[in-house]
């Protein structure tokens, strides 16, 4: 089944609510890098962050938006793009971390995150210059991060839980989140009881296993079963590049570069960081760009 995000708003008007089953794209996402328990869950968080972000925040069919998460932690920097057109890609610095169970006995994201470091989101909205918001971390367990972002950065008082289940034979189970944010007139009282009923809630990844829908988690998410769901939108692991994308990036080496790479080795292989697919030049083809590159030399 493909996955998708619900937008909804709570009854009262006080909130908006997106839900999202991302199994699907965090299960493709660890195939491609080939992420061990501690790398997959921050990785796949990062990714369900970023799509809800990406969500509540982009309108136009060309907006992006970018998430950076460097903590000093084992699995060092967590790097995810979501696009108005419900993609995202992504990519963990480490794939390869595993650590021992936290001690109530779910992966330690916080540990593999690490407590120190930043959580930057930057915004390309196709007029003027990308804006680009910066928090530093507060606890590695990144839905509290994304929450402490939306806060202080974009001062919107919110609630984000993300949640990645890893089978014993390093596959994503399940894997998915919710993000609350409070509308314009929102009453003190409406916050108090959101944040407490939040704080009482299982695992999204408890709520995917029993069988929820987005629109299920959603409901149980704000406490309010009467919500009115305004639509919801597609999501997929998807990347942008392509051979003729990192060739156009060659051409702009120095051509010594591409001479050495033409007398050494024969030939170039380039690896897309957030996908992991592969493209390879031939000695022709690195030839073909060598004289683009002296042309703009």
């Amino acid at each position: 089944m493909a996955d998708k995000i619900l937008t909804a708003v709570t009854a009262d008007g006080f909130f908006r609510v997106f839900a999202v089953d991302a199994t699907a794209t965090v299960q493709e996402a660890q195939r491609r890098h080939d992420t061990y328990p501690a790398a997959t869950a921050a990785l796949g968080r990062t990714l369900v962050g970023t799509s809800l972000l990406a969500a509540a925040g982009l309108k136009n069919e060309d907006d992006l938006l970018t998430v950076r998460i460097q903590g000093d932690g084992p699995v060092g920097a967590l790097v995810a793009d979501g696009t108005a057109q419900g993609t995202v890609r992504g990519y963990v610095q480490h794939p390869h971390v595993n650590l021992p169970l936290n001690q109530v006995g779910k992966i330690d994201v916080a540990r593999a995150v690490g407590h120190q470091g930043i959580l930057a989101v930057t915004k390309y909205v196709g007029v003027g210059d990308p804006f680009t918001g910066q928090v530093p971390l507060v606890s590695g367990e990144l839905g509290e991060d994304f929450t402490y972002y939306l806060a202080k950065s974009e001062q919107i008082p919110a609630a984000v839980g993300l949640s990645v289940f890893v089978n014993a034979d390093n596959t994503v189970q399940v894997a998915g989140g919710f993000m609350i944010q409070a509308l314009p007139g929102a009453t003190d009282e409406a916050l108090d009881a959101v944040e407490k009923h939040v704080r009482t809630l299982p695992l999204v990844s408890e709520m995917l296993r029993q069988g929820l829908t987005p629109e299920q988690i959603a409901a149980r998410a704000t406490g309010d079963d009467a919500l009115k769901v305004v639509g919801d939108s597609p999501l997929a692991f998807a990347c942008t590049c392509s051979k003729d994308h990192f060739a156009e990036i060659m051409a702009t080496l120095a051509p010594s570069d591409l001479r050495e790479m033409i007398e050494k080795d024969h030939g170039a292989t380039v690896t897309c960081k957030f996908c992991n697919s592969k493209y390879t030049y031939t000695e022709a083809e690195l030839n073909t760009l060598l004289r683009k590159a002296e042309a703009h030399d």
